[in-house]
């Protein structure tokens, strides 16, 4: 993200009489490469509209409706004004229900991550931050945004608040739900290199390293093209896999990473 980011919205965290009015950054952003849809003759981009499919016509917004098919197979139909009124009350506060000990929580819970910031004195949001990394706890906070609620962690992490909604239990499925995998037992030669693999590959995360190749791709098709070129595809080759013994594999997985280290 370049230049100076804007907040998205603001709350105050409050727990135990305590106030720290924050500031909402995102801290994700969306780099993927949105194409216009265009009509090819004269290159006059094309609207979307709702048809009924029965007749081929276009609809009128003032005559669409929500409705939801139930079990029984019924429709049941609903009004903007009865789904106006199951939003909750607007509240600017994002309210600490209990701090949990850090880690506790499993990757498939968090949802979209935030950065939080000072909205006016910073002495309590740095506090705040600071104790959560020094005990290494994180928060679980409830909030109402634009008409909907969220629950999320809260944690500190470089003197900065962070915070990350969580999914609803509904929507995460349970482990216990998917088939555990079935195999034979590994043999002991064959944990000791799968650890020496782990290990020889042991290094620190670097983000940098790591792109969206196909956006790269499609920017370097884009450029070409407008510079009145021709763009190269070349894929790369694809070698069919021997079959070999788990050891083998790892003999030679474990052989190819030392040398790429050595060189």
């Amino acid at each position: 993200m370049t230049g100076t980011a804007r907040s998205i919205w603001k709350g105050v965290i409050r727990f135990g009489g305590i106030s720290v009015p924050v500031k909402l950054f995102s801290a994700v952003q969306d780099n993927r490469v949105h194409f216009r849809l265009l009509h090819e003759p004269d290159l006059t981009p094309v609207e979307q509209r709702m048809v009924d499919p029965r007749t081929g016509k276009t609809v009128p917004t003032e005559e669409i409706r929500r409705g939801l098919e139930v079990e029984t197979g019924e429709i049941v139909m609903v009004t903007p004004e009865e789904l106006e009124e199951l939003v909750p009350d607007a509240s600017r506060d994002i309210e600490v229900t209990r701090y949990v000990p850090r880690g506790r929580i499993n990757s498939q819970w968090y949802d979209r991550p935030y950065y939080l910031g000072p909205d006016g004195g910073g002495e309590d949001y740095h506090a705040l931050a600071a104790a959560l990394a020094g005990e290494h706890r994180e928060g679980i906070v409830h909030w109402t945004m634009r008409k909907k609620r969220y629950v999320g962690s809260l944690h500190g992490e470089d003197g900065r608040l962070k915070l990350v909604t969580l999914r609803f239990a509904d929507e995460v499925v349970d482990a216990e739900a998917i088939p555990r995998p079935e195999g034979r037992a590994f043999e002991p030669l064959e944990l000791r290199m799968a650890e020496q693999l782990i290990n020889a590959l042991a290094g620190d995360f670097n983000p940098a390293e790591y792109h969206d190749e196909y956006r790269q791709r499609v920017l370097e098709l884009i450029q070409v093209k407008a510079a009145g070129n021709v763009f190269k595809f070349e894929k790369p080759k694809q070698r069919r896999p021997k079959i070999a013994s788990l050891a083998d594999t790892l003999e030679q997985s474990l052989s190819q990473v030392e040398k790429r280290k050595s060189a």
